[in-house]
């Protein structure tokens, strides 16, 4: 309730017709394949605890993660529409999940708009993240990717209340942010050591600590107007 509240007006008898989603709790492992690329999917998964990701990988082998996922976001609310999954969902770390039939999605926006509305305008503010994170890949250099991926991070893990101050818990590692961002292990480390010799960050196991959060965000061009941390007009 707290993720949907952040960019979404709902009026009490939304948030009670929220709360009676039939949802089925799910444990999964780290790195455990939630749903296949090619998969037809019934239901759709809510992220109650730990961090997911969705990726696709070439006949050869090579990954690209397509975006990370926290607490309180359904990343596959798209599959309520086109069927089969064109992409793999995995849990980045160890996760609770919240399935979600369909059906029962589909019932709820038929005779509640503004439900509708609302995961309407979470899928394109999934969108828009997205093209964020093409342009990031695409047309920034690797210390500007890092700084941005961190930065967005933080304010989307800020907004739902997981952070402590400028330090955020994500459970990563280098390789795997090196999917995130198109570059190799030994780029990623080299970065990282970049951003920390600059006094920008911090790094402990698997906290990300922002020493300067305005020159890191400098730094990695960020703009927070795409993620759309505001309910709408």
């Amino acid at each position: 309730m707290r993720k949907i509240s952040v960019s979404n007006r709902l009026d009490r008898a939304d948030i009670e017709t929220l709360q009676t989603l039939p949802i089925q709790r799910r444990e999964f492992r780290a790195r455990e394949i939630i749903v296949h690329d090619g998969q037809r999917a019934t239901q759709c998964c809510l992220v109650a605890e730990g961090f997911v990701f969705r990726s696709k990988s070439t006949p050869d082998g090579q990954r690209q993660i397509l975006s990370l996922h926290i607490p309180g976001e359904i990343p596959d609310l798209q599959s309520l529409h086109l069927g089969i999954m064109d992409h793999d969902l995995v849990a980045l770390t160890s996760c609770t999940l919240g399935l979600i039939p369909h059906e029962a999605l589909k019932r709820m926006n038929a005779v509640f708009p503004n439900i509708a509305a609302a995961l309407w305008r979470e899928t394109l503010i999934d969108a828009s993240i997205f093209r964020e994170w093409i342009l990031n890949v695409g047309r920034r250099t690797g210390v500007q990717r890092m700084a941005h991926l961190l930065s967005e991070m933080r304010r989307r893990l800020e907004a739902v209340g997981r952070t402590s101050g400028e330090t955020f818990r994500l459970p990563i590692t280098q390789a795997e942010l090196g999917d995130c961002l198109a570059l190799s292990t030994v780029h990623v480390n080299r970065v990282l050591q970049e951003l920390r010799g600059d006094g920008l960050i911090e790094i402990d196991r698997a906290a990300f600590n922002l020493l300067d959060r305005a020159g890191l965000e400098e730094r990695g061009q960020f703009d927070p107007h795409y993620l759309h941390l505001t309910p709408s007009a």
